[in-house]
C-alpha cells in the first residue's frame, strides 16, 4: 500500500504538491468516492484511481541510465531487424520503457530511457538547453582556430549551431579526441560539425547528461536512476519537482 499522492506522481499527473492539491479539491476519486485525506494508502494494482473522471495508469515509472553500445538503434522497433535498446532492455523489466531523444547507430554513451513521458517530453524540449557532452576521436590535428570556430558555431545546412564547448583532450599521430559540449538536439549534430571543420569523426561517445554520468558502466551496461536523480532531472526538465 502506498500514499496516494505518491501513486499519482509515480503515474505522471503531476507533481507531488500539485497531486495534493488535487486531492484536496476533490478531484480523485478511489473505486469510486471521492478521496480528500492526504495519505490515503491505496494499492495501484487493485484500486481503481481516477482524477477529473479519467483512471490513471497503474504501471510503475522505470528510470534508466544506459551505456548504448555502437550498432544498437535508438528506437523501439526498426524495420530493418536491427538490434534496439529496447530489444536490449525487455528481459530487465517487466515495464515497457523507451529512449529520451536518440544516438545514432554509431554513436555509444549516455541514453536514459523511461516510461514516464512526462518527463521524457520535458527533457527533450528545445527550450530547455540541457547540455550534453561527447567525446569524439576525429582525424587530424586539431588547431586551436578551429576549435574557436566550432566553440563559435558552424554553418550547417539546417543553419548556424549554437555556441558549444570544445577543448582537446589528447593528440595521438593523425588523430585528436576533442570533448564537445552541446545543448541543441539535431541529428548526426557533433558528426556534421565536425566534419564541417574537416575533421571527419572516427569514434563518438556521449558522456554525460545534465547532471548525469555514465561513471563506471560499459557498453551495454546500465542502472536505475535513484530518486533523487529523478527528481533532478525533473528540475532540469522545468517539471514542478516530485517531493
Amino acid at each position: 500500500m502506498e500514499r496516494l499522492q505518491k501513486v499519482l506522481a509515480q503515474a505522471g499527473v503531476a507533481s507531488r504538491r500539485k497531486c495534493e492539491e488535487y486531492i484536496v479539491d476533490g478531484r480523485v476519486t478511489v473505486n469510486g468516492a471521492v478521496v480528500k485525506e492526504l495519505g490515503t494508502k491505496v494499492d495501484p494494482a487493485k484500486d481503481r484511481i481516477e482524477v477529473d473522471g479519467n483512471p490513471i495508469s497503474s504501471e510503475k515509472k522505470v528510470y534508466v541510465l544506459l551505456n548504448k553500445p555502437r550498432g544498437v538503434v535508438t528506437t523501439a522497433h526498426d524495420p530493418q531487424g536491427r538490434k534496439t535498446v529496447v530489444k536490449l532492455l525487455e528481459n530487465e523489466y517487466a515495464e515497457r520503457i523507451y529512449p529520451v531523444g536518440r544516438l545514432d547507430l554509431d554513436t555509444a554513451g549516455l541514453l536514459i530511457m523511461t516510461n514516464d513521458g512526462t518527463l521524457a517530453n520535458g527533457l527533450m524540449h528545445p527550450s530547455k538547453e540541457i547540455d550534453k557532452v561527447y567525446r569524439a576521436w576525429v582525424r587530424g590535428k586539431v588547431s586551436a582556430e578551429t576549435v574557436k570556430k566550432l566553440s563559435e558555431g558552424v554553418e550547417l545546412e539546417d543553419g548556424m549551431t549554437a555556441p558549444a564547448k570544445v577543448k582537446i583532450l589528447e593528440t595521438a599521430r593523425d588523430e585528436t579526441q576533442l570533448e564537445i559540449t552541446i545543448h541543441e538536439g539535431r541529428n548526426r549534430q557533433v558528426r556534421r560539425m565536425c566534419e564541417e571543420v574537416g575533421h571527419p569523426v572516427k569514434t563518438l561517445m556521449r558522456t554525460e547528461l545534465a547532471f548525469l554520468k555514465l561513471g563506471r558502466l560499459r557498453y551495454g551496461e546500465h542502472r536505475q536512476l535513484s530518486e533523487l536523480e529523478v527528481r533532478r532531472l525533473y528540475a532540469v526538465a522545468g517539471i514542478e519537482g516530485q517531493d
